[in-house]
């Protein structure tokens, strides 16, 4: 299986462990995953490109840069600490934008609504990947990015299923895709499905891909169907940390039942991490100027560990994965839709 394989592959077979170096050996590799970020923010300024998330643009454009242009060995360690540890600091700091009255809020109709749907979407999901006869870290990037939150559940979930490069971008850009089509449609829905506001928020945070998407999707149908979308979306993400550490111990009997495959499982301890600052977050009251500040690092530390991603991704590969995971993650969002409109109907 490709888990057996670091996640970042192919930077990782041609630098060794050049990522134990001294802090000099690291710079090149970030500085050139933050020029690519720097490229994703200024996209973001052109007319009609705002609404896009600076991740989705990076991984993009690093995925251009590396593939016409290579990628000089003097960055691999960088690129590889990008992809590692300031993916995990972004995950952890995410822990400080949600707090556990969020859940409250959504009430236990919607929370239940929320869980059963991300449970059922990644199970359908793996399922159907394997059906399909899609590659397991791959359907499991899809699966994740569909049922929590896109892109930062991909590259989440990526720490303990080590799928090539290829992999993270091929899941990346299906549910970019679908997530769109999600925050393009679903406001035009509402009156056809005979929602309320606070049921149509609660659809687009249980079903909708990323968090962007999300707010565009509900907002488009009012503040109160905003907010509670928003909300919704938030305490689903909170799922993130579980799911990890379930991928991580499904990871860990992968290796092997011998003491060496336990020694060589994947901790995330960053999901640890994302919930010790949830926690954090609900019982002080960190200050509005902190939580304002880590907001925008962490999805710029986000960025920068996409970017990187991308640099390390083959387009020739990524086109040899065929239109099956792409199939796979019509179905998964299809499923999610769906099943997630029929909880909503029937738990509010």
């Amino acid at each position: 299986m490709a888990a057996v394989a670091d996640s970042n592959a192919k930077i990782v077979r041609t630098d060794g462990d050049a990522r134990r170096g001294p802090v000099a050996a690291l710079l090149p590799g970030i500085a050139l995953a933050g020029l690519i970020t720097a490229a994703a923010y200024g996209v973001r300024l052109a007319p009609g490109m705002g609404s896009l998330s600076p991740m989705i643009l990076a991984i993009a454009l690093g995925a251009v840069m590396s593939n016409l242009i290579g990628v000089p060995d003097v960055a691999r360690a960088g690129l590889t600490f990008a992809m590692r540890r300031l993916l995990r600091i972004a995950i952890v700091l995410l822990g400080l934008q949600l707090t556990i009255s969020q859940v409250i809020a959504v009430g236990a109709g919607g929370v239940v609504a929320i869980v059963v749907t991300l449970i059922a979407t990644f199970a359908v999901t793996t399922w159907l990947g394997r059906r399909l006869g899609v590659d397991r870290g791959l359907t499991q990037l899809i699966a994740a990015g569909t049922s929590i939150c896109g892109a930062s559940a991909i590259m989440a979930a990526n720490t303990v299923t080590r799928a090539p490069d290829e992999d993270v971008a091929y899941a990346v850009a299906c549910v970019t895709l679908f997530g769109t089509v999600a925050m393009l449609a679903y406001p035009l829905l509402p009156g056809v499905l005979n929602l309320d506001p606070l049921a149509y928020g609660l659809w687009t945070g249980a079903s909708i891909h990323e968090i962007a998407q999300v707010v565009g999707a509900s907002f488009a149908q009012g503040q109160a169907a905003g907010e509670f979308g928003t909300v919704a979306k938030l305490a689903r993400v909170m799922m993130l940390a579980p799911v990890v550490i379930a991928l991580g111990l499904i990871a860990a009997r992968a290796t092997g039942a011998g003491p060496a495959g336990r020694a060589n499982a994947p901790t995330p301890w960053f999901a640890l991490g994302f919930v010790a600052l949830i926690v954090v977050n609900s019982v002080f009251a960190i200050p509005v100027e902190v939580k304002e500040f880590a907001a925008p690092v962490t999805t710029l530390l986000l960025t920068v560990a996409l970017a990187a991603m991308g640099i390390g991704a083959n387009i020739a590969e990524l086109r040899a994965r065929g239109f099956r995971p792409l199939l796979l993650g019509l179905c998964s969002f299809l499923f999610i839709a769906v099943f997630s409109l029929g909880l909503v109907k029937l738990l509010t």
